[in-house]
């Protein structure tokens, strides 16, 4: 889920318009901490990092991709927060990669 969530969010900071600043300025740093957790980099605080830089852009942009671009990170924090702590706790994830990236993504994903 931690993977989902920053695969997500790399979606929506490349395809945010850039005119509000927390939708623009938020993606980037969920995307940066999302990265350092899934590098083995994360610390307990960077969970609520996350949901604070969410609570920063939920409500606050010109249009409702902000509310949307939040929805990744704060879903699967609620559902799948044991992820994200294993994640922290020992650099990777808890599922093995097989169960969730199937060897043809793998594979494409090398290139």
């Amino acid at each position: 889920m931690v993977w989902l969530a920053q695969n997500l969010i790399y979606f929506y900071k490349h395809e945010s318009c850039g005119k509000c600043t927390p939708c623009r300025e938020g993606a980037d740093w969920m995307h940066r901490v999302l990265v350092k957790i899934l590098n083995g980099e994360g610390r307990p605080r960077d969970l609520d990092l996350l949901l604070s830089i969410a609570n920063n852009i939920g409500g606050k942009t010109l249009c409702p991709f902000g509310d949307a671009e939040i929805a990744p990170v704060v879903s699967t924090l609620q559902h799948f927060r044991e992820e994200y702590e294993h994640y922290v706790r020992e650099g990777r994830s808890m599922v093995p990669r097989a169960a969730w990236m199937p060897e043809t993504v793998v594979s494409a994903h090398a290139h």
